[in-house]
C-alpha cells in the first residue's frame, strides 16, 4: 500500500526491492541445464538485491551492513520512487525474457513465480501510491527517523558515532523531503481525518524538547541516544565531547527547524482537513479499497465479503466466550460479563513503574513458559535471541499497544518484542500472554528470524513478505499457545478470545469505515457492544484502521487459512500426521500467498500418503 514514503523506506526489508537490475550477459539461443538456470536465477537475484541495497541505506542498516552509507539517509522523495517503480518493472520483464519455468528445479521456480506476484501487487499499488497518509500517528518521518536512530544506528565505533552525527545532519533534508509529499497529496485532497493531526505535532514537538532544544535538565530523545552510544565507546574524553557536540549542533541547526516546519504545515492541514474517516471520500476510494483488500488477503474478496466474513466470526468467538464465562461460574450475560472484565480491577497492573514492570514481568515468564515447548511443536528453530523492551516515551502516546521488530541478518541485532505500557489501562493483564505468543514465541520472532535465515533463499524472499500469510501465522500462534496448554488460567484464556475476537471485529469495522462509510464513533460503538476491550485501547484501534485500511483484514483472512490447512492434513493423514511437520512446512520457504501456502501443504500432505 502506499504508505508514507518514508516509512516505505524505513521498512524496506519488509517490501519488495525496487531497483534496476544490470544487464547479463545470455545466449538467448542457448538452453541451459536446470542447474545452470538455477545458477543463473540465483544470481539475478542477487544482483537485483544488490542494486536495491545500493540505493537504500536505510536497507542496510536494517540489515546490520555498516558501509559507506552508513550516515546517509537516501533519497526519499517521490521522483525516486517513480524512477525505482519502472527499474522495478524492467527487472521483471529481463527476468521473463532469460528464464523459461520449465527449465527451473522446483525451488527456483517457486522463486520465479513469487517474484512475479511481489511485482504484481507492487504494481497495482503504484497507481494508487497518492492515496497514502505521509503522516499519521502510526507513520511517519516524525516518529519513524528517531525511531530508526535510536534502535537501529549501532554505534559500536567512532566511524559509527560520526555516521549518526551524519544522519542527524540529513535529517532536516529528509524530513523536509517527507513534507513535500505531504503538502502535495494535500492539495489533491488526500489528508488524514482532523483529529489525525494532534497526535503527529505531540510527536513532532515530543522530538525536539529537552537538552539541547530547551534549557532544562532532562535531555531530548536523539541527544540522549547519542550521548548514551558515545559515552560506551573506548575512545578518549575529548573526542567523545566533540562527537556529543557535534550532535548537539546538528540538532539545532537541521532538526529543529525542519521539526518547526513540520509543525506548522500541520497546522496549516489540520484546519482545512475534514471529519469523515474512510477512504471512500478519495477519488476512485472504491478502487483503492479493492486494491488494499487484494493486496494483504492475498485473496479475491470484496469488501462485502469480508465484512459478513467478520459478522461470522464474532458470532462464532462470542459463543466460545460464553463457553468461558460459564467456567468461571459468572453469573449474567456475555455483555455483563464485558463490562465485568474491562472494569474489575484485578485484571490491570496499576498505571505506576511497579505496575509496569510487573506486566514486563509477566511477559517474561510466558516467555520462559513457551521457549521450553518449542521443540514438541517444531522442527526448525530461530537461532536469534529475543529480547522485550517498552515503546519509547517519546512516541508511546500514539504507538500501537504490541509490536515486533526483525533480528539483523548478521546477528549482531536481537528480535525485539515492544510492549506500549504509556497507559496501564489499555494493557489488561489477561492478555499479555496471548500478545506475546503472537508478535513473539511461537509467531513472528520464529516466523521472521526463521525466514531471515534461510540464507539459500533468494533475498526477495528472505526479507520480503505477504501480511495475511505474516499476521495469520501470528494470530494462529496465539491459538497454537492453547493446544500447547499455556492458557491455565481461563480468564487468560478469555483474553485469548479477546485478541482474537479484535481480528474478526477488525473484519467489520475496517470495510464499515472505508467501504459502509461508517463513522469513527460508529466503529467505536461496534467495539464497545461486542468486545471487552478497554476504552482507550478501542480508540487506538479505530484510529489506526481509520489509517491504515485493509491491512488489519489480514488477520484473521489468513489464519482461518492456515487452520484450515492444518485440518485438512490431520483429517487427510491420521494417526500418520505430525504436528513438526506441518509447522515447517509452513515455515520453510518464507512468506507465501495463501493460495500458494494451500499448494505446498497439499504436496506435503501428498508425500506423508506415500
Amino acid at each position: 500500500m502506499p504508505r508514507s514514503l518514508i516509512a516505505v523506506s524505513l521498512l524496506a526489508l519488509m517490501s519488495a526491492p525496487h531497483v534496476a537490475l544490470a544487464q547479463m550477459d545470455h545466449a538467448d539461443h542457448m538452453a541451459p541445464a536446470a542447474a545452470t538456470q538455477d545458477a543463473e536465477l540465483k544470481a539475478f537475484f542477487e544482483k537485483f538485491d544488490a542494486d536495491q541495497l545500493s540505493r537504500s541505506p536505510l536497507s542496510k542498516s536494517y540489515r546490520g551492513i555498516k558501509d559507506a552509507d552508513y550516515g546517509k539517509w537516501g533519497d526519499l522523495t517521490d521522483a525516486a520512487e517513480i524512477k525505482d517503480h519502472a527499474a522495478e518493472m524492467a527487472a521483471l520483464k529481463e527476468m521473463r525474457r532469460r528464464f523459461d519455468p520449465a527449465k527451473l528445479s522446483p525451488e527456483s521456480r517457486l522463486s520465479f513465480r513469487l517474484f512475479e506476484k511481489v511485482r504484481a501487487r507492487s504494481d497495482a499499488s503504484f497507481n494508487y501510491r497518492d492515496y497514502g497518509y505521509v503522516f499519521d500517528q502510526m507513520n511517519g518521518a516524525q516518529s519513524d527517523l528517531p525511531a530508526f536512530l535510536i534502535n537501529i544506528h549501532r554505534v559500536d565505533t567512532k566511524a559509527d558515532a560520526e555516521a549518526y552525527v551524519s544522519r542527524l545532519k540529513g535529517m532536516g533534508t529528509a524530513l523536509r523531503e517527507a513534507i513535500a509529499q505531504s503538502k502535495a497529496r494535500a492539495a489533491k485532497g488526500v489528508l488524514p481525518p482532523k483529529w489525525v493531526y494532534p497526535y503527529v505535532i505531540a510527536d513532532a514537538e515530543n522530538v525536539v524538547s529537552g537538552f539541547p532544544f530547551t534549557k532544562i535538565a532532562t535531555d531530548a530523545p536523539l541527544y540522549a541516544d547519542l550521548k548514551a552510544k558515545v559515552t560506551k565507546l573506548d575512545i578518549p574524553q575529548v573526542e567523545k565531547d566533540a562527537l556529543i557536540q557535534a550532535g548537539a549542533d546538528a540538532l539545532l541547526t537541521s532538526v529543529k527547524p525542519a521539526y518547526a516546519e513540520l509543525v506548522t504545515e500541520m497546522q496549516r492541514q489540520e484546519k482545512i482537513a475534514g471529519t469523515d474517516d474512510g477512504v471512500w471520500r478519495f477519488k476512485d476510494g472504491a478502487g483503492y479499497y479493492a486494491q488494499l483488500l487484494k493486496n494483504y488477503t492475498t485473496t479475491d474478496m470484496t469488501p462485502d465479503q469480508v465484512h459478513q466474513l467478520g459478522l461470522d466470526q464474532v458470532a462464532r468467538i462470542h459463543g466460545e466466550m460464553r463457553e468461558i464465562m460459564q467456567k468461571t461460574g459468572f453469573q449474567g450475560d456475555l455483555p455483563a460479563f464485558f463490562k465485568f472484565m474491562r472494569e474489575d480491577k484485578r485484571f490491570y497492573a496499576p498505571n505506576t513503574e511497579e505496575g509496569r514492570a510487573l506486566y514486563l514481568a509477566e511477559t517474561e515468564k510466558a516467555k520462559a513458559d513457551v521457549t521450553a515447548l518449542l521443540p514438541q511443536y517444531f522442527g526448525i528453530l530461530p537461532k536469534a535471541p529475543l529480547v522485550v523492551k517498552r515503546v519509547e516515551p517519546f512516541r508511546e502516546k500514539s504507538a500501537g499497544k504490541a509490536f515486533y521488530q526483525g533480528p539483523s541478518p548478521d546477528g549482531s541485532r536481537p528480535g525485539t518484542y515492544y510492549a506500549n505500557l504509556y497507559d496501564m489501562a489499555d494493557m489488561p493483564l489477561i492478555e499479555v500472554e496471548a500478545l506475546f505468543y503472537h508478535e513473539g514465541l511461537p509467531g513472528h520472532h520464529l516466523q521472521r528470524t526463521i525466514q531471515t535465515e534461510l540464507t539459500e533463499m533468494p533475498p526477495f524472499r528472505r526479507f520480503g513478505g505477504f501480511t495475511a500469510y505474516t499476521e495469520g501465522w501470528g494470530l494462529y500462534s496465539e491459538e497454537l499457545a492453547k493446544d500447547m496448554g499455556l492458557y491455565k488460567d481461563p480468564y487468560r484464556d478469555f483474553g485469548r478470545l479477546q485478541l482474537e475476537l479484535h481480528r474478526a471485529i477488525r473484519l467489520v469495522v475496517d470495510s464499515g469505515l472505508h467501504h459502509k462509510k461508517w463513522t469513527r464513533e460508529q466503529a467505536i460503538k461496534y467495539v464497545e457492544d461486542n468486545s471487552a476491550d478497554a476504552p482507550g485501547g478501542i480508540v487506538k484501534a479505530i484510529e489506526r484502521y481509520i489509517v491504515y485500511p485493509g491491512q488489519a483484514t489480514a488477520y484473521m483472512v489468513g489464519r482461518l487459512k492456515i487452520s484450515a490447512l492444518r485440518d485438512k492434513a490431520q483429517a487427510a493423514l491420521g494417526d500418520k500426521f505430525d504436528i513438526r511437520g506441518f509447522h515447517d512446512v509452513v515455515l520453510k520457504n518464507g512468506p507465501v500467498p495463501l493460495d500458494v501456502l494451500e499448494e505446498q501443504v497439499d504436496a506435503w500432505i501428498a508425500s506423508q500418503k506415500a
